[in-house]
């Protein structure tokens, strides 16, 4: 079931929509990094110490699934599989764009 729908199949609520496709702990900071350029599965582990190959590769399915990213697979031998920013990938990065401006406006403040 991709996160975009719940129990009964039906759509959500706007914001609620936003929440379940962003709302992965990894997701928002793996779309930063693909908004720069395309990355291979080896270079998000490189860039994400903390962070579990079994959950990198939930994170990356459901934002597959939500049509966030692309996986391409290359038929080469190491197979070769590279990540990408769909066209709506690339539409909601203003949004997480302004959440970074809004976190640096209030890191100060948070961190206290």
């Amino acid at each position: 079931m991709s996160t975009l729908e719940n129990k009964n199949n039906s759509m959500c609520c706007p914001l609620e929509l936003v929440q379940q496709v962003i709302g992965g702990k990894w997701k928002i900071m793996i779309l930063w990094v693909l908004s720069e350029e395309t990355k291979r599965f080896n270079e998000l582990q490189k860039l994400f110490p903390n962070i579990t190959q079994t959950m990198l590769t939930k994170q990356l399915r459901e934002l597959e699934k939500d049509n966030f990213i692309h996986r391409e697979v290359y038929k080469e031998v190491p197979p070769k599989v590279e990540y990408s920013l769909t066209p709506t990938g690339k539409d909601f990065f203003p949004i997480i764009e302004q959440m970074n401006h809004w976190g640096k406006l209030n890191l100060d403040i948070l961190n206290k």
